[in-house]
């Protein structure tokens, strides 16, 4: 009895020995991801604070729309992307997501993708510009004024007038009305946004929105967009600070087109909407914040019900 007892006694002590072992492994692993994580964060924040830095001090700062715009033929306009421009794009966008993720669950991102649609409008020159637009459930959308109202440009042009909006739907154009707008009289503006309604409720699903997003720095955020009146494609991004408008700034791409699409937040709510870039730089753009009051026209606005958020799913 006693060989035996000193083997169980043996063989417990053993057992017990290994399992502290794999626990002291796992919180010391443990402790380094959390350890390399902050620095990758910090290591983020510092990146930013000193691009950011250097934005403030160029003495001439301009932010500039991100409509896309055609021209008739004749003019002397720059060539779309081409396809292998184009292909090159969608591959930099893919391998971004790749390494980023882990943010946000892949199906969440395909559901929310969905939920925007190209905007084109026309004016009375004949000239027609391209955007994005997201939907709010019972044939509402919310885009930028600018896409769909002619704002101050030149003093010296005759007036301009959009005399027609149209969204994209299932490959056909849907005609669309302004129900509402901001205060905006030029691009990238806190009041640079608008509400439009098509005749009938389309089978698309209604964006959660969250008008109490903080925009913490180095938040991370997600851009849907029309780019380069391509498709919606995703970009991801990141905040940085807000300035005295009423605005924020991201470093995310601001291509053309993808003025009037979707900011969003790692639970997939709408927080913003794009309207602007630095003149001169992709890489800084403007972020115009959701709020109550652009949702004032839509009849007893009920928001979808917030996502469940589920562990992420291997890049796609």
């Amino acid at each position: 009895m006693s060989r035996r007892l000193v083997f169980v006694v043996s063989i417990a002590a053993t057992a017990v020995s290994f399992f502290t072992l794999g626990v002291l492994h796992t919180r010391r692993a443990e402790a380094v991801a959390d350890t390399n994580y902050h620095a990758q964060i910090e290591s983020l924040r510092a990146e930013m604070r000193t691009q950011l830095g250097q934005v403030r001090k160029t003495d001439a700062v301009l932010p500039a729309g991100t409509m896309g715009k055609t021209t008739p033929a004749h003019d002397d306009a720059p060539a779309a992307p081409t396809m292998t421009a184009r292909a090159k794009m969608v591959a930099e966008i893919k391998q971004q997501l790749q390494t980023e993720m882990g943010l946000l669950p892949v199906h969440l991102l395909r559901d929310r993708r969905s939920s925007f649609v190209e905007l084109y409008s026309s004016d009375n020159f004949g000239k027609s510009n391209y955007g994005t637009a997201g939907y709010l459930g019972r044939g509402y959308f919310i885009t930028v004024k600018h896409a769909v109202v002619a704002l101050k440009e030149d003093d010296r042009q005759p007036a301009r007038k959009i005399i027609g909006v149209k969204i994209v739907y299932q490959g056909k154009e849907i005609p669309a009305k302004v129900v509402d707008t901001g205060d905006a009289d030029v691009e990238v503006h806190s009041g640079d946004w608008a509400i439009i309604k098509t005749s009938h409720e389309l089978d698309l699903p209604a964006l959660h929105v969250d008008s109490a997003f903080p925009y913490d720095f180095a938040e991370p955020i997600f851009r849907l967009g029309n780019d380069y009146s391509k498709g919606i494609i995703l970009a991801t991004g990141y905040v940085g600070q807000r300035t005295s408008n009423g605005l924020v700034t991201c470093l995310t791409d601001g291509h053309p087109g993808v003025s009037g699409g979707g900011v969003l937040n790692q639970r997939g709510d709408l927080v913003g909407i794009p309207i602007g870039r630095m003149q001169g730089d992709y890489r800084f753009s403007f972020i115009l914040p959701i709020r109550s009051e652009m949702l004032r026209k839509l009849p007893s606005y009920e928001p979808a019900a917030a996502p469940s958020i589920v562990a992420a799913e291997p890049p796609q």
